[in-house]
This record gives structure tokens, sequence and C-alpha cells, in this order.
């Protein structure tokens, strides 16, 4: 190895030299950090496709429940308020390592869930509303977005932790204070663990 080093020229000893540490630097978790925060980053855009899911429903839902309990006003007037406020929050580009956005986002979500939850407990005064189809599949469709929300956190919350030991830990501390030092912890979900369970829906 050595003599064949002596034979190389100025460029080939500087080429077999970067070859040599990109594949020592390979080794030594120096891609773990850009990795993990691709990860966390697609598990977020999960999320909000969940969300979406969620709030692309409400509409429906509320039209059925209004042609049933009309004298309900304040409790529709209040899913749809919760609602546009959920869907209005700006998200900044650095939502995930901006505490007070990502606040702001979550509060917005736990509104809005506890208004589902609100309205969906009506329906156990207005048996019509209860056995009617339309409600019944709507709200079979909410149940299980809302499952989906939850298991989206959940990959969320775990590829957070993943990346955020990462930015803590050796190597990653290394990498994070020389080649990734604009590289920040991400936000997740504190919200109350009550909080994050789906609404009951009871038939």
């Amino acid at each position: 190895m050595r003599s064949l080093f002596a034979r190389l020229s100025g460029a080939g000893r500087f080429g077999l030299l970067a070859i040599l540490l990109g594949v020592m630097l390979s080794g030594c978790g120096v891609n773990n950090i850009p990795t993990q925060e691709e990860a966390a980053k697609a598990k977020w855009s999960q999320v909000l496709n969940q969300y979406q899911r969620r709030a692309d429903l409400i509409p429906n839902l509320v039209e059925t429940v209004k042609g049933y309990a009309k004298q309900e006003a304040q409790v529709l007037e209040a899913v749809v308020a919760a609602r546009a406020r959920a869907t209005s929050v700006q998200l900044p580009p650095d939502i995930l390592t901006n505490p007070e956005a990502f606040k702001k986002f979550q509060d917005a979500q736990t509104q809005l869930s506890g208004s589902l939850g609100r309205l969906l407990a009506i329906s156990e005064n207005y048996p019509d509303l209860k056995s009617n189809q339309n409600f019944l599949a709507l709200q079979s469709q909410l149940e299980g977005t809302e499952n989906r929300i939850s298991v989206a956190r959940r990959d969320y919350i775990e590829a957070v932790q993943a990346y955020n030991t990462e930015l803590k830990t050796f190597p990653g501390v290394v990498w994070a204070s020389t080649l990734y030092r604009g590289n920040k912890p991400m936000e997740t979900f504190t919200i109350a663990e009550e909080t994050k369970r789906p609404p009951q829906v009871k038939f």
C-alpha cells in the first residue's frame, strides 16, 4: 500500500485520500443526522396528511348532523369554528424546530378533537341520526382517521426521538458541532395523553 501511495502523483494521492476519508466517514455516522432528519420530516408529512383527511371529513359530518339536530347549533358552530382555526394555522418552514409555532398548531388540533368529541356525543340523543347510513359511514371514516392520526403521531415522535438523540450523543454530537451546526432539535407532541385518544364513538 505504501509503495502504491508513493508511485501516485499529487492528484492521485489526493483522490486516494479522499476515497479513504469518505469510506472512514461513512462508517462513523456522519450521515446519521441528515438521514434521521429526513425520516422525521417524512413522518411529519404523514401527520399533516392525516389531519387534512380529518378536516376534509368534517363539513359532510356537520351537514348530516344538522339535518337531524338543528337545535344543536352551538355544538355545530363550535366544530366549524375549530376546523377553521385548525386549517388556517400558518405553518412556517421551521415549524419542527420552532416551539411557539408547533404549540400553536397542536393546540388548534386539540381544540378540534374536543369539538368533534362533543359533536359525536350528541348523536346519542337522536336515534334517527344514529341509524342514518351517511352518518354511520362518516363516523366510521372519522374513527379510522383518528386512529391513523394516532399512528402517524407515534411514528413522528419516534423519528424525532432518534434524530434528537443523535444530535446529543457520540458520534452525532461531533458532527452536529462541526458539519451540521444549523441542525436544531425538533419539537414533538406534548399534549396530555387523554387528548391524544380518538373521540369515543358509541353505536
